[in-house]
């Protein structure tokens, strides 16, 4: 909730530069000319430490003062953490610097070492070496210094930061204000990452696209500019010989940086903090995530009421709007488990309050306690801003506990959504704890489920050193509500609001400070708003997290729009203020798909786009791939018209049936929910996670897979009744029509028809699927018997499939087995000789069978000839069926017939392991 009035004269964010034009969308950003900052430096002493790490003095070559002096000695501490995980760490070695602090981001702390800077001096070391660990090489020069990480296994150098005259890059430069690195790259490697932007390319990371990182609330219609979050971390996914080889580079530095990427380079510039890079060595994509989240954190497990449908919008005026939304889903029969409110249950936008008179407390209680009866949920937004006024108990106490972000040692004065605001800093241990008393007050004034916690980039509407205007109401209630009104004037008198490099914020090098915090506003302990402004969400989410887990006893949800490495073990996110074009429909699936790779997999889009008004072709099209979204919401503007799915009836057909599948489909995504919260591993993800060798589907951006073999392939074109899909090889069923099949034997392009109700979704090889029959509200569905769905490659004379299934109480904080709560199931399935078993394997079947869910059916997928005689241990008066598979594009052996096989009526106990097998005749 930040966009303006579309028909404004600017099309951008209200947060956006005033002077900042809708053409400024498509203005391009030029490359600046190669400029070796610097001589470098020289290695003057390395040594082994005690526990197996190389340590070393860097001595600065040759000073100069391009954007201030050099730092003269730099520490260099390099360690094999793990097996698979390498840490390069360069600092001041006199003096303490600003880094990432350690107890928002746990990790390992590098020992306090003090060698002999003179006796190093003295000696002097002109050696190239390298310090070898399980799964890397490091080696490095020491006249100029450079260091080179490879690959152990195939020699492959994945980082080699030495420059020489032929390279568009100079050596490491290290000054207090501005820090610049960099690497070669192979031409054929394939990057992903550098986050959040919006990326007109896909995927793919583009050759001299910016990639800008600095927390920023200017909207998402923005191309190639720095957004909400800041995720300094890359995929790198090379194919050598056929084999694929991928590994991940972090570098933990919450500073603004702009990150230029050539195509056989990539250059880091940075305007402070520390070099602290963190190498994952895969090699496979998902072994990245694996290893990168085991650094930041594992993804928060979400609620199963989380993966149903939610209902959002900026301007749901009283609670009888609210009522009404609810009803009418109802009546067009779409499955509805969240509703949401913006501010507009706010007593004059004030955080923690209820409007009197739209939102009376006693009529919103009554509403709340009808949807939770029947297990629907509310969630409400919370902006970090704190209103100033001395009626108001919330700021009362944040004063009264001294919590607020400091200028002049007095607190910070900004301007959002109630005017005149104070914002809370949440490095201070007493505004944590002060935090989490508001909530639990707010929890006890409206009983909430989840929290929203927006404008936390942060967001401001004024710039610069503000007071509170005399004589003059602010704001005056009329015309928009994001014009600033306070008294304000502009600061460049520090080096931290003008700092000498100016990173390309906001695509036009604006002012670090402008619609935000003063950078030289202090924290506590003294820290910078310079160094810490991109941490400001993920240390919000940290709090926020925290009081909801002690206030309820139950698993926490919060929805973030700010980001950074490790928000994901906090909350959820979305890709933020979109338009309703077909193009912000495309770009939404290659932010989502980052996001998995930042270790945020709970991650959606603003369903139809935040505004202006979505063309009802657009919406059919935005729910058909947004219901398979991890994270699938209905949001939009104040000024926008009603988009809610019955708003069309053609829209409520594609709703029903895209999300009729999502609810069917629930156990599954749930089960993805565990497994990356114990792994990692992105709900969502691109095609090459489970195709790495196949490498046409590197660059794909307009289909994505659910776990390892659900393919979703959408129609992204205005007028198209028809998708070009990519098939990697294999044979792929379709989850709408069983029987549908194609054959894909080195992978290929099909075009598949798709009218307007109809979304491409297919199952691959060899997987077991498990499913439910769906429902209105999640609560619901999940109580339904399940099926399976078993596939083979089609026409296999042997085969295996396999499949899993995790449940639990949802309300759990924790997410793992051996807590009485759980059950874990693995399902195999295989065909040899003609005959077919399918079988379970359980652990802590005792809450599934509490819960008296069974299996009613499964179907296999892909046999040849018909069924000859089931064998089903105590089960009886089973409906045995088989039908042709229809080959839509492919085909197998001529004279045998592809079935798939149907058993209904099983009534398996979900939580006892079974067995049941059967011949297959001719």
């Amino acid at each position: 909730m930040v966009s303006p009035n579309p028909s404004s004269v600017l099309c951008l964010s209200s947060l956006f530069l005033i002077w900042f034009l809708c053409v400024a969308e498509e203005a391009s950003f030029s490359t600046p000319k190669v400029t070796k900052i610097g001589h470098g430096y020289r290695l003057i002493s390395v040594e082994n430490t005690r526990d197996g790490a190389l340590v070393g003095l860097l001595q600065v070559k040759q000073k100069n003062n391009i954007y201030g002096p050099d730092i003269p000695l730099l520490r260099l501490y390099v360690k094999h953490e793990t097996e698979n995980r390498l840490r390069v760490y360069i600092i001041d070695a006199k003096k303490q610097r600003w880094e990432v602090p350690y107890n928002l981001l746990p990790r390992e702390q590098p020992p306090v070492l003090k060698q002999n800077i003179e006796r190093s001096r003295k000696n002097p070391i002109s050696v190239v070496s390298d310090y070898s660990g399980s799964e890397f090489i490091f080696s490095y020069t020491s006249d100029p210094f450079s260091f080179a990480v490879k690959r152990k296994s195939n020699g492959d150098t994945l980082f080699d930061s030495n420059s020489d005259e032929s390279d568009p890059f100079g050596p490491l430069v290290f000054k207090d204000q501005y820090l610049e690195i960099s690497t070669k790259l192979p031409k054929d490697a394939s990057l992903y990452g550098l986050g959040e932007n919006t990326q007109p390319h896909g995927i793919k990371l583009y050759p001299n696209d910016p990639y800008t990182l600095y927390t920023t609330d200017i909207s998402a219609i923005n191309i190639n500019a720095d957004l909400y979050g800041s995720h300094p971390v890359y995929m790198d996914l090379r194919n050598e010989g056929g084999k694929p080889y991928a590994h991940g580079v972090l570098l933990l530095n919450s500073n603004g940086m702009d990150v230029f990427y050539k195509g056989t380079s990539l250059t880091y510039k940075i305007i402070g903090g520390v070099l602290d890079f963190y190498f994952f060595a895969g090699p496979t994509p998902l072994n990245v995530v694996d290893q990168y989240t085991s650094l930041i954190g594992r993804p928060a497990p979400m609620p199963y009421w989380a993966f149903g449908f939610h209902q959002c919008r900026w301007g749901y005026h009283n609670l009888s709007v609210v009522e009404d939304v609810v009803e009418n889903y109802e009546k067009a029969k779409i499955p509805l488990d969240v509703i949401w409110n913006d501010d507009d249950h706010m007593d004059g936008h004030k955080d923690f309050s209820l409007n009197p008179i739209n939102y009376p407390r006693e009529k919103l209680l009554n509403f709340l306690d009808k949807i939770h009866s029947i297990g629907m949920k509310y969630v409400v937004i919370i902006d970090p801003g704190i209103a100033v006024n001395s009626s108001y108990g919330v700021y009362q106490r944040g004063m009264d506990n001294d919590v607020f972000i400091k200028y002049e040692g007095e607190p910070f004065l900004a301007q959002v959504w109630p005017g005149a605001v104070y914002f809370p800093d949440f490095l201070n241990p007493k505004t944590v704890s002060w935090w989490g008393d508001e909530i639990r007050r707010f929890h006890e004034l409206v009983p909430v489920d989840g929290m929203w916690i927006d404008m936390n980039e942060a967001s401001n509407f004024c710039s610069g050193k503000c007071t509170i205007p005399k004589g003059k109401v602010c704001p005056s209630g009329t015309g928009p509500g994001w014009i600033c009104c306070l008294d304000c004037k502009n600061i460049t008198s520090t080096r931290w609001d003008d700092p000498p490099y100016k990173i390309n914020a906001s695509g036009v090098q604006a002012p670090i400070e402008f619609k935000t915090i003063a950078t030289s506003a202090v924290h506590y302990n003294g820290v910078l708003e310079y160094d810490a402004h991109s941490i400001y969400g993920f240390s919000q989410a940290i709090a926020t997290h925290k009081a909801l887990q002690g206030l309820q006893g139950k698993r926490p949800f919060i929805l973030s729009r700010s980001t950074y490495v490790g928000s994901g073990k906090y909350a959820a996110h979305w890709t933020g203020d979109n338009k309703g074009t077909w193009e912000d429909l495309r770009y939404s699936i290659s932010t989502m798909l980052n996001f998995g790779i930042f270790g945020v997999p709970m991650v959606g889009s603003d369903i139809c786009g935040f505004y202006p008004a979505p063309t009802e072709e657009l919406c059919n099209r935005w729910i058909e791939v947004d219901a398979f979204y991890p994270f699938s919401r209905d949001h939009a503007n104040y000024y926008s018209p009603r988009q809610e799915l019955y708003q069309w009836e053609s829209v409520a057909e594609s709703a029903r049936n895209a999300l009729g599948m999502r609810y069917k489909l629930l156990p599954y995504l749930y089960t993805l929910n565990y497994e990356t919260h114990i792994s990692g591993a992105p709900i969502a993800r691109p095609l090459f996670f489970s195709f790495p060798s196949y490498t046409e589907c590197y660059g794909i951006s307009t289909q994505f897979l659910l776990g390892s073999s659900l393919m979703i392939s959408p129609v992204l074109e205005q007028g198209k009744t028809q998708v070009k899909t990519l098939f990697p090889p294999g044979t792929w069923y379709s989850l709408f029509d069983l029987t549908n099949i194609i054959v894909s034997k080195d992978g290929t392009y099909v075009t598949l028809d798709a009218p307007l109700h109809v979304v491409n979704v297919h199952l691959y090889q060899n997987t077991i699927l498990p499913m439910q029959q769906g429902g209105l509200i999640s609560k619901d569905a999940r109580m339904t018997p399940f099926s399976l769905i078993v596939t083979f490659t089609a026409g296999t004379t042997e085969g295996e499939a396999k499949g899993n299934l995790f449940l639990d109480d949802d309300e759990m904080p924790e997410m793992k087995l051996e807590n009485g709560y759980s059950t874990y199931i693995d399902f195999h399935a295989t065909v040899e000789e003609g005959t077919v078993k399918v079988w379970s394997e359980v652990q802590e079947g005792k809450f599934a069978l509490d819960k008296g869910w069974v299996i009613d059916t499964i179907n296999v997928l892909g046999l040849t000839g018909s069924v000859a005689l089931p064998i089903i241990k105590g089960v009886s008066n089973v409906n045995v069926s088989t039908s042709e598979h229809k080959y839509l594009y492919g085909q197998g052996d001529g004279e045998k017939k592809i079935v798939m096989v149907g058993l209904k009526g099983l009534n398996i106990p979900l939580g006892k392991k079974f067995a049941l097998s059967w011949k297959m005749g001719s």
